[in-house]
């Protein structure tokens, strides 16, 4: 993957974890009073939407460093990292989102997958920040 296109979905991404943390804050708060739900589960829903927006912000800045690594280094590494990242928050973030918004248990079930895939992009990216070349006898 090219550094212009992992910064250009780091870009994207972040542009829509702040639109889906200004939903969270100003609208989901008033909507999901009128599900029916219990004060509990109302509260544990919006906690995880808040979780979903906190890391799929992190990890849209993620990309957005992998993207300006690459600009002085590409290596494969690099974008294997921004792909982990992304998949990470589409299943991780996605699915929280997915079942914040519907209940559906089975959205659920995947997000630990999207957690190994976001473990798996910052393995890569220690890797490939460790191979880069030293500027000085480091």
């Amino acid at each position: 993957m090219s550094y212009k296109k992992i910064l250009l979905l780091g870009s994207i991404l972040g542009a829509l974890a702040v639109i889906l943390g200004a939903f969270g804050a100003h609208g989901l708060e008033n909507a999901i009073k009128g599900w029916g739900l219990s004060a509990g589960e109302e509260a544990k829903r919006l906690h995880n939407w808040e979780v979903a927006v906190r890391y799929h912000m992190y990890h849209a800045l993620a990309l957005l460093a992998v993207g300006l690594l690459a600009t002085q280094s590409s290596t494969k590494l690099l974008s294997w990292s921004a792909m982990f990242f992304t998949t990470g928050v589409l299943l991780f973030s996605g699915c929280l989102y997915a079942w914040v918004l519907n209940g559906n248990k089975t959205a659920v079930m995947m997000v630990p997958l999207g957690g190994v895939s976001l473990i798996a992009g910052w393995v890569l990216l220690v890797i490939a920040v460790a191979r880069l070349p030293s500027a000085t006898n480091d």
